[in-house]
């Protein structure tokens, strides 16, 4: 493969089965993956590689609407009126039946459902009788309990939005792989004082760990600012810390939880909690910037299926929501633009946080100092 794709030696190529040399300097090669990863770096250089995005769910419902179910009606030999399925009926094969960037699993359920009704529509032209003896009548629509009766129970389980704060709880967003993307929850809890050590957990990768390893060092840095500690000089507390990622069984790695983590660790030392509703990405540096990410709409049509309303998403970011995200979900989810940590606590804490660090040992006078402190970072 290296040879047919390099210009130097696809002009002259010998096949070494037919033992032939074949001019390939005017073939166009399209090769299709799911995963960079396996494709090794010197072939990998020698291809243009073109990232195509999942479907959102309205996207795939006007598939099956305009191709999926024509195709299948065909199939099974029936006629466009004998076979009617609502969009409700295929919002919900989508979202319990399959979990896909594409459509191939989609067209899967909806061929399992028009042989089943293909063959209700047979049972009742041959007069077959029911269970009562009276003589079976054809329906061409396919309600949501026939989904079920089909296709069986839910193979999975939507993601949803916690419903309940909590402080040091905080909602993260993942690309998980061939166009999908979802959300990411993270659980922190402090434990009787020891050494200060830090627990994780959850099938973790080396960088989302450094990314905690990073999150704990910046608060550590700005404990005062954030009223964790009643002095600057004063010792940071010595409890012990367990940063959990649920769905253990599911490997996790990447940056993009930095600020996830930030948010969590910070709710849980000040004891504020954020909006259920609320979900963030993005890397984070040890000078309190917050550095784009990858995946953006696979994560934000994540978030979207799961009742999230708002996102945190960095800056640079902007050009990729603005490029290809579709104009209904941003209409759907308020998105805030964040550059710096002190910007995405602001963002997900407000006046909460604010009364923490004002009310926190010292008092009013100090406390408004530590806030013009942090007004001073927002503009670094």
């Amino acid at each position: 493969m290296l040879e047919v794709l390099d210009p130097e030696f696809n002009a002259n190529f010998t096949d070494h089965y037919v033992n032939v040399p074949l001019d390939l300097s005017r073939v166009l090669f399209i090769a299709t993956a799911n995963s960079l990863d396996t494709i090794s770096p010197p072939l990998l250089d020698r291809t243009e590689v073109i990232s195509v995005s999942g479907y959102t769910i309205d996207e795939k419902i006007a598939i099956a609407r305009s191709y999926l179910i024509p195709k299948q009606i065909k199939a099974q030999g029936l006629k466009a009126d004998q076979l009617k399925i609502s969009d409700e009926v295929l919002s919900k094969v989508v979202a319990s039946y399959t979990r896909e960037a594409g459509v191939r699993s989609l067209e899967r359920e909806i061929g399992s459902l028009a042989r089943a009704k293909a063959v209700e529509y047979a049972e009742a032209r041959r007069g077959v009788k029911d269970e009562q003896g009276k003589k079976k009548v054809y329906d061409p629509v396919v309600t949501l309990a026939d989904v079920e009766r089909i296709l069986g129970v839910e193979s999975y389980e939507p993601e949803v939005a916690e419903m309940q704060s909590r402080p040091g709880v905080a909602t993260g967003l993942a690309y998980q792989g061939s166009g999908n993307g979802g959300v990411l929850f993270i659980e922190t809890a402090l434990l009787p004082p020891g050494s200060g050590s830090v627990k994780l957990t959850g099938s973790l990768g080396d960088v989302i760990r450094e990314s905690a390893e990073l999150a704990i060092s910046w608060i550590k840095a700005h404990s005062f600012l954030l009223g964790i500690t009643g002095a600057r000089e004063a010792e940071f507390p010595k409890n012990d810390l367990h940063v959990h990622f649920p769905s253990g069984a599911v490997a996790k790695d990447g940056p993009s939880a930095g600020i996830a983590i930030t948010c969590a660790l910070v709710g849980l030392f000040t004891r504020t909690a954020m909006d259920p509703k609320l979900a963030m990405t993005g890397e984070i540096t040890l000078r309190g910037q917050v550095t784009p990410v990858g995946g953006i709409k696979e994560k934000v049509l994540g978030a979207h299926r799961a009742g999230i309303k708002k996102i945190l998403l960095p800056l640079r970011n902007r050009k990729d929501v603005e490029a290809d995200l579709p104009a209904k979900i941003r209409s759907d989810i308020e998105i805030v633009y964040i550059k710096t940590i002190w910007q995405a606590l602001d963002a997900a804490f407000g006046h909460a946080l604010f009364e923490h660090v004002v009310g926190h040992h010292e008092g009013v006078e100090e406390g408004r100092k530590r806030m013009t402190e942090i007004e001073s970072e927002h503009r670094l």
